[in-house]
C-alpha cells in the first residue's frame, strides 16, 4: 500500500515543452513572472513534506532540491522506500522488494520545480492570486494522459520573490490525486550533491 502511495508521485507525467495556453491577462503574466523570479532565485531547499493520496493514507519525510534537476524524497525510516532525481532521471527505489524504475525528469510534473529556465507562460495558469496565495496550474491539454500539478506558494515578504512554497497537487488521467505539504522550508542552503545518489538494491551479475 505504501509503494503505491509513493509511486503516485511519479504517475502523472506531464509534457511541458509542447502546452500552449492563451496568453495570460496582466495580472496572470505579473503572478506568473514571480513565481519564475522565485524559482530562478532559489538554487536550494530543505523541507519537511507531508504526501496524502486520494484515500487520505499519507506517509512523511524530509525533501532536498538543489536545481537544476535534482530532488530527494527522503521518507521516515518505516518506508523502505526513496524517489530521487540526479539532473538526469527520475529514479523510484524500493529496496522492500529490491525494485528500480526510472523516467527522464522531463516525462515527471516535477520538472516544473527542476528546471527553473523553463517559460511558465508556456505551460501554466494562474488559478488562484489573491493578498496570501499564488496557485499555479501546469498542464497539456491536449493530452489529458499526462495529468497536471498544481503548485501553491504562499505569499511571504522574507522569502525569496516574496513567494515560498508550500506544496503541490498532482492529478492523473484516472483523477487520482496526491497533494504533498511542506513545511520548515529552508532557502539557499548547503546541500550536498551525494543526497541525489542512492544504493542500488538490485543483485549484481
Amino acid at each position: 500500500m505504501k509503494r503505491l502511495v509513493t509511486l503516485s508521485l511519479l504517475a502523472a507525467p506531464l509534457a511541458l515543452a509542447s502546452v500552449a495556453v492563451p496568453a495570460p491577462v496582466a495580472a496572470q503574466a505579473n503572478a506568473l513572472g514571480q513565481v519564475q523570479q522565485h524559482l530562478r532565485s532559489v538554487s536550494t531547499m530543505t523541507a519537511n513534506f507531508t504526501q496524502t493520496d486520494r484515500r487520505g493514507r499519507s506517509m512523511s519525510g524530509q525533501l532536498f532540491l538543489k536545481r537544476p534537476g535534482k530532488i530527494r524524497f527522503q521518507y521516515g525510516n518505516n518506508v523502505p522506500m526513496l524517489v530521487v532525481a540526479n539532473g538526469r532521471h527520475l529514479t523510484f527505489v524500493d529496496y522492500q522488494v529490491n525494485q528500480v524504475q526510472s523516467w527522464p525528469i522531463g516525462n515527471s510534473p516535477l520538472s516544473v520545480l527542476l528546471n527553473p529556465n523553463q517559460d511558465l507562460s508556456k505551460f501554466g495558469r494562474v488559478v488562484q492570486n489573491d493578498g496570501q496565495v499564488i496557485s499555479v496550474d501546469a498542464r497539456d491539454p491536449k493530452r489529458p494522459q499526462f495529468g497536471r500539478i498544481t503548485l501553491v506558494f504562499a505569499k511571504v515578504p522574507s522569502a525569496p520573490a516574496g513567494l515560498m512554497l508550500t506544496g503541490w497537487t498532482m492529478l492523473d488521467s484516472q483523477n487520482n490525486r496526491t497533494t504533498v505539504r511542506l513545511s520548515n522550508q529552508r532557502f539557499n542552503v548547503a546541500v550536498a550533491d551525494s543526497n541525489f545518489t542512492y544504493r542500488d538494491p538490485r543483485k549484481k551479475g
